[in-house]
């Protein structure tokens, strides 16, 4: 009890030392593992979460709970209408004490505990979702940065292109259309300057939500794209690992459980539950002792809608159970050909494509340089050199989301995660 509400007393208080934090931190980069933590603690979908387990642990106590018996005391008068009855004052105590048998109270403790199973499955699935949203949210905003630095070293190369034309332009060595379409460029470089710049914003704005609101209006982030870490392939070992781990497949069983456990609980429900009552009843000059045992007659009702509901809801939990399997396996071939597409272009650059539009960028400057070529066929070069950067980049992101999405469904991470 007292760990309950110490953990009660942290959700409530911590978003506000979290806050205190963030504007302690506001002036210092933030990792990754920071990123998690915040997440961890103030997302609000995994404060929700938490609170369904503890619902749960609700229903396990009251599954578990006895019937209470039921007090009755009652009391009158005896008025004598013949000769030689005795009157006076009436008096009686019964207690009743339903009894509620073996077989129906093992089938509800066993859907309640069913029940805690699955709200805790159901928050590692959260968990799991909402971390890799997160890490999403964190890689998108390293992407979006690394794009923001190029395009403002694109546009101060176009400024010092701009500069240098315009000197040609005043001594009379280059047209007037080479200062003009070196405007444009600057332009055009500087529109997308601040076009990153706003997606950069507008991803912290993403992952600031992610995190709850604790992030400092003006966070930094530090890190860098994986490129080099290789995920196990074997596709029967990984089937194998989602099947075994993930927490969503293990809440759809625990649901069938629970569904067969409700089903047994509503056929059981059938028989009649016995009631025991005592009692003492005082008269004039009489006492009476009495124990009776009541039991309800299933002549009209006997439970043919409830267990017909029980059994469709087994039905249905056996088909989401089924249908969540497919989902993950569906989901995971998606990925691992997504990671597989991702390395053959990130390859397919680094063995030859950065270096061929770097050397035709060098040689254009070089024959701009000594007048060998006009401006249009050096900004054509640069062009080319920033949209193979871009799509490099762009690749990075793509195998680093794939390989988020396969450690999602792995779901070997956060398993230990305290609640």
């Amino acid at each position: 009890m007292f760990q309950r509400r110490r953990q009660s007393f942290l959700y409530i208080c911590g978003p506000l030392a979290l806050a205190v934090l963030g504007s302690a931190l506001a002036g210092e980069p933030l990792t990754l593992s920071q990123i998690l933590d915040l997440t961890i603690k103030n997302n609000p979908e995994l404060v929700a979460a938490r609170t369904q387990i503890q619902g749960a642990e609700g229903d396990l106590i009251t599954a578990k709970a006895y019937p209470n018996p039921e007090l009755q005391v009652g009391a009158g008068e005896s008025v004598a209408r013949d000769s030689g009855v005795m009157r006076g004052v009436l008096g009686g105590v019964d207690i009743l004490q339903p009894i509620e048998l073996p077989f129906v109270r093992r089938p509800r403790r066993e859907a309640g505990e069913a029940g805690v199973e699955s709200a805790t499955a159901s928050y590692r699935a959260v968990s799991l979702d909402v971390l890799t949203r997160a890490k999403q949210a964190f890689y998108a905003i390293l992407r979006l940065q690394e794009l923001l630095r190029m395009t403002e070293s694109n546009r101060e190369l176009l400024a010092s292109i701009r500069d240098k034309i315009r000197l040609r332009v005043d001594v009379g060595e280059a047209s007037r259309y080479e200062l003009v379409k070196a405007e444009a460029e600057l332009l055009g470089a500087t529109k997308n300057r601040e076009s990153a710049a706003l997606r950069v914003e507008q991803a912290k704005a993403a992952l600031r939500a992610l995190v709850g609101g604790a992030l400092p209006s003006q966070v930094e982030i530090t890190g860098e794209l994986r490129s080099s870490e290789e995920p196990p392939l074997d596709l029967d070992r990984l089937r194998d690992s989602v099947l075994q781990n993930h927490p969503a497949l293990v809440r759809a069983r625990a649901e069938v459980e629970r569904a067969k456990s409700q089903l047994e609980l509503e056929q059981a429900l059938r028989y009649p539950q016995p009631t025991l009552r005592t009692g003492v009843y005082r008269e004039p000059g009489l006492e009476q002792w009495r124990v009776d045992v009541s039991l309800p007659l299933p002549l009209w009702n006997q439970r043919q809608g409830p267990i017909a509901r029980a059994a469709a809801e087994r039905a249905r939990a056996d088909a989401q159970a089924n249908q969540q399997q497919l989902s993950l396996m569906y989901e995971l071939d998606t990925a691992i050909t997504a990671y597989r597409i991702a390395n053959q272009q990130i390859e397919a650059f680094e063995s030859g494509l950065l270096r061929e539009a770097e050397t035709a960028l060098k040689v254009a400057e070089a024959a701009y340089r000594l007048g060998e070529r006009g401006i249009l066929d050096y900004l054509d070069a640069q062009r080319t050199f920033q949209a193979v950067r871009v799509d490099y980049i762009n690749a990075l992101f793509d195998k680093n989301a794939a390989l988020l999405e396969i450690e999602r469904l792995r779901a070997q991470e956060y398993q230990d995660q305290p609640l």
